[in-house]
C-alpha cells in the first residue's frame, strides 16, 4: 500500500552538499518537507539551502557533521529534534565516498578505516541513532545509499565493495525486524550516477578517468534517481535498482553464480596494475550535472 511519507516530511540527508545527497534535500523539499541538510563540506551544504530557499519550496537548514565520527551523529539526532520540534519522520543515510583501483593486500588499513568509517559505520550511525525517531514520528521512511558494488564484487573496489555490502545487509535486516510497522526500509543500489563521487574520493587515476567516464556515458541524473527511490520509499519497497545493468548484473549473481564468478575473475586479471597518485587527483574539467526540473 502506498503512503505519503516523502510528502511534507521532516528529513534528514546526510551528505547534503552535493550530488545524490542534494538531489534529495531539494527534491524533498519540492514535495514541502523540512530538511536538515548534514555535511562535512559546510559551504556545500549552505549552497543546498540557497538553492532551496530560491526556489521558495519547503524549509531548510545546513549542518556540520563527519558521519564517521558518532558524537557527530548523535548531536545531529538531536539537532534534528530541535529543528523540526519533534521527530524527524524521514532518515537518508547518504554520506558516502569513492575509493577503487588498488586490489586487497595493496588498498593500506589507513584507506579501509577511512572508506568504511563513513560508508559503512556512517550508515549503522544513522541508522541505530535515528530509528527511534522514526518509529515516534508514526509513519516513518529510512533511505540508505548502497551501490550495486554491494553485491558486484568488482576487482579493485575491495573497500567499496565490502562497505557498501554491509549497508546492503543492514538494509535487508531493518527491513525484516520492521515488518508490519510503519517504518518502511529503502536501499538504494545504483551503478553510475553523474555526481563528484570520483573526484571526491580516494580513486587512482585511472580509476578515476573509467568512472568519469561511464557516469558520462551511462550515469542517470541524480534527481532522477532521488525521485525514483522517494517514490519507492512511498510504497514500501526494499530494494531500488534503478538502472538496467543494476539488475542484469543483480540477476546474472543469483541465476548464473558459476559464469558470473569467472566473467569477474577475468576482469581482475585484465585490470592494469597501477600505483596510488601521491595526491589525491581531481579533474577539475568535471562538472557533475543537476538537473533543476520540477524546482
Amino acid at each position: 500500500m502506498s503512503s505519503r511519507r516523502t510528502r511534507r516530511a521532516r528529513a534528514v540527508v546526510t551528505g547534503a552538499g552535493s550530488g545524490i545527497g542534494r538531489a534529495f534535500a531539494v527534491e524533498i523539499a519540492r514535495r514541502g518537507g523540512q530538511v536538515l541538510c548534514a555535511d562535512i563540506d559546510q559551504d556545500r551544504a549552505h549552497a543546498t539551502v540557497e538553492i532551496i530557499e530560491r526556489a521558495d519550496r519547503g524549509r531548510a537548514s545546513a549542518y556540520f557533521c563527519d558521519v564517521s565520527q558518532v558524537d557527530d551523529m548523535r548531536a545531529l539526532a538531536d539537532r534534528a529534534r530541535e529543528y523540526f520540534s519533534g521527530p524527524t519522520s524521514l532518515m537518508i543515510n547518504n554520506a558516502g565516498v569513492g575509493i577503487g583501483g588498488r586490489a586487497v593486500g595493496s588498498i593500506g588499513i589507513d584507506d579501509w578505516e577511512w572508506a568504511l568509517g563513513i560508508n559503512l559505520r556512517g550508515m549503522i550511525y544513522g541508522s541505530e541513532l535515528f530509528l527511534p525517531q522514526l518509529q515516534e514520528s508514526g509513519t516513518g521512511g529510512l533511505i540508505n545509499v548502497a551501490s550495486a558494488a554491494a553485491f558486484s564484487a568488482a576487482p579493485g573496489m575491495g573497500a567499496y565493495n565490502v562497505g557498501k555490502a554491509g549497508v546492503l545487509a543492514l538494509s535487508e535486516t531493518m527491513a525484516a525486524e520492521l515488518a508490519g510497522s510503519d517504518v518502511a526500509v529503502t536501499v538504494l543500489c545504483p551503478t553510475f550516477v553523474r555526481t563528484n563521487v570520483a573526484a571526491d574520493g580516494r580513486i587512482t587515476a585511472d580509476a578515476m578517468k573509467l568512472a568519469q567516464t561511464l557516469m558520462r556515458i551511462t550515469g542517470r541524473s541524480a534527481d532522477q534517481v532521488a525521485r525514483q527511490t522517494l517514490d519507492a520509499n512511498d510504497r514500501g519497497r526494499l530494494y531500488v535498482l534503478p538502472q538496467l545493468d543494476a539488475r542484469i548484473i543483480w540477476l546474472a549473481k543469483r541465476l548464473l553464480p558459476r559464469t558470473y564468478a569467472v566473467g569477474a575473475g577475468l576482469l581482475g586479471r585484465a585490470l592494469p596494475t597501477v600505483e596510488p597518485p601521491a595526491q589525491p587527483v581531481v579533474d577539475e574539467s568535471f562538472v557533475p550535472e543537476y538537473d533543476m526540473r520540477g524546482i
